[in-house]
């Protein structure tokens, strides 16, 4: 049976994205982009980066474009640049709900 791709993310996840939209990055940059973007309210530790890295490359949202040891860099696909651009439109979405009960 088929896995279904990816529709919405984690937190995570959209920050992993976030992190690649204008620059290629390694691991350990990416979670020092995270960590600075989001003042430490999102953490990520390297099992939860290393399972969003591998599912994302495995599903064609980002790849990988160097290799040196055990450094790897990463880039988004097209595809990543779609599902990241659906995600924040969702986001907003539920913002704009959140904001029209009452809560804004």
């Amino acid at each position: 049976m088929a896995r279904e791709p990816l529709r919405v993310l984690t937190e995570s996840m959209f920050y992993v994205l976030l992190s690649l939209l204008r620059q290629e990055r390694c691991g350990t940059e990416i979670v020092e982009f995270v960590d600075n973007t989001t003042a430490g309210r999102v953490p990520l530790g390297p099992g939860t980066l290393y399972t969003i890295l591998g599912k994302f490359v495995e599903e064609r949202l980002i790849e990988e474009t160097a290799v040196e040891g055990r450094k790897r860099t990463y880039r988004i696909t097209e595809r990543g640049r779609a599902l990241y651009r659906q995600e924040l439109s969702r986001l907003k979405l539920c913002v704009e709900d959140g904001e029209r009960e009452g809560w804004g």
